[in-house]
């Protein structure tokens, strides 16, 4: 075994690996800051550069750029309201609220820190318990995913705000506009009005950006915006231990969801970063100000999403298996080096994999370090003024709307939904519970309707399995807690 730990090591102690992380990881942050500007689309371009790389180097820099991304959609979340990546959508919830209280450079270095940390949990699951973690994923078939789905719907609940009644109305419209497409079983049209380009359903990227972003450009339509105004109060402000210190459990926590969720093939990050945020709210003594600017908020949600990054690859090394697009394009990037994801990967080429599992490691350093450089880019634009930065911040959401399919119909979609999330602000209906719904919406559909085509109808077989019970135990939990304290705050 030092043997081949030693082959290994040869193989990932080049300036060209090093070189590799750090240009990926600094190319992933300012792509993933972005709006409109995925993870996915960076992966995907970079992928032709590496055909002529050695293959560890290559894998590096592809590994490099997805978890940069992951990170990076933090960045304008915080800063413009507008998440460079869906699993960013959490972020916004806290992390523009503290911006525009004048700690956006605050928000920016606990969004690091817990994205670092997370990130550094999540492959330490990948290197020690890859082998265990892919033999649980394999355990989750379409009545598991259903009730994973049921727990994570209660987190809608906990991002509610004051009002479980405007949570719930605000759910309920996400769910709706998520069935907007073909039907997921049968094919069949539901509510595309004969229009071609509603069958492939509403885009995230598009929804996303409307709901969060263009409601508050039209919130400052008309205003005069004086020549000094700025969009938010610069400061410097740095995190203190005692707040890290209070946002570490929650960092922890959120980190160990992601690397169970982000180890079964088809989750994601977003939806492990709002069960966390959801955890974190429930469990904290500052649960009131989730929502208003607080700095726990923001730890959680980005310890949520990049404790998936390393545990995705957990199912592609050990079994071949893609967890979602990234990861499928990594599997294409390595059989064009000629390795097979797999035991066999492991058996035949131990020392590119070491090599690998090395290079991961240091990932977490490099994020900190691009992480770092992009911080102070960034936070000048707390510098900028109001009349500059909203026009800028729209050319980018079109941008952002256009990018993802090259469509001018996103355009439209984004247009409708922020005039959407318009009225949801004027009413005060949170957006954050519309987004969970809009995104867990059409994996809880589909998954129940494949349950019961499986089962012909029978309901016994969402109760077929522990797994099934852990989940339904948690949601029932989930639910316990929500009336309490639902009847706690009207009696007070």
């Amino acid at each position: 075994m030092f043997e081949k730990l030693a082959s290994g090591f040869a193989l990932f102690a080049s300036w060209y690996n090093f070189l590799a992380i750090f240009f990926g990881m600094l190319l992933g942050v300012i792509v993933g800051a972005i709006p409109g500007m995925t993870g996915t689309m960076a992966v995907a371009l970079a992928l032709p550069f590496t055909f002529y790389m050695d293959p560890v180097t290559g894998m590096l820099l592809l590994i490099g750029i997805y978890k940069g991304s992951i990170y990076g959609g933090s960045i304008s979340a915080i800063l413009i309201k507008t998440p460079g990546t869906p699993a960013a959508a959490c972020t916004v919830l806290d992390g523009y609220p503290m911006a525009k209280r004048g700690e956006a450079n605050k928000a920016l270095q606990i969004a690091l820190y817990s994205s670092c940390i997370a990130d550094f949990i999540s492959n330490l699951s990948l290197i020690f318990f890859a082998g265990f973690f892919a033999s649980f994923a394999l355990r989750f078939g379409p009545p598991e995913f259903f009730t994973l789905m049921c727990f994570s719907l209660t987190v809608i609940a906990g991002v509610s705000g004051d009002s479980l009644l405007k949570g719930a109305i605000s759910g309920c419209t996400g769910l709706l506009l998520a069935t907007i497409g073909l039907d997921l079983v049968y094919g069949t049209d539901r509510f595309c009005f004969s229009s071609a380009d509603l069958m492939g359903g509403l885009g995230f990227i598009p929804v996303l950006i409307g709901v969060f972003a263009l409601p508050e450009i039209f919130k400052n339509i008309g205003e005069s915006f004086d020549q000094s105004q700025k969009i938010f109060t610069a400061s410097n402000e740095n995190v203190t231990f005692p707040e890290f210190k209070r946002c570490f459990k929650s960092i922890i926590r959120g980190s160990l969801m992601g690397v169970v969720i982000g180890a079964i093939p088809g989750i994601g990050g977003a939806p492990n970063a709002f069960m966390s945020y959801g955890e974190a709210k429930r469990t904290s003594k500052f649960a009131h100000n989730f929502g208003k600017g607080e700095i726990e908020g923001v730890a959680a949600a980005e310890a949520g999403n990049n404790g998936c990054c390393g545990s995705t690859l957990i199912p592609l090394l050990a079994l071949g298996v893609p967890g979602d697009v990234i990861t499928a394009i990594l599997l294409g990037a390595l059989m064009i080096h000629g390795l097979t994801p797999g035991p066999v990967l492991f058996q035949k080429h131990i020392s590119i994999v070491y090599a690998l599992f090395m290079g991961i490691m240091l990932s977490s350093v490099m994020m900190f370090v691009a992480g770092k450089l992009c911080i102070r880019g960034f936070s000048k634009i707390a510098y900028i003024r109001k009349s500059i930065l909203f026009p800028v911040v729209l050319v980018l959401c079109f941008y952002g709307a256009y990018a993802v399919n090259t469509s001018t119909f996103d355009i439209l979609i984004m247009i409708l939904m922020g005039i959407l999330g318009y009225f949801m602000l004027c009413f005060d209906l949170p957006a954050a519970p519309f987004l969970i719904a809009f995104i867990l919406g059409p994996m809880f559909e589909e998954n129940m309707r494949r349950s019961l085509l499986l089962s012909k109808g029978t309901l016994g077989i969402f109760f077929r399995s522990p797994i099934c019970w852990i989940f339904i135990f948690l949601t029932v939990l989930s639910i316990f807690f929500i009336i309490k304290r639902n009847i706690g705050f009207h009696k007070r």
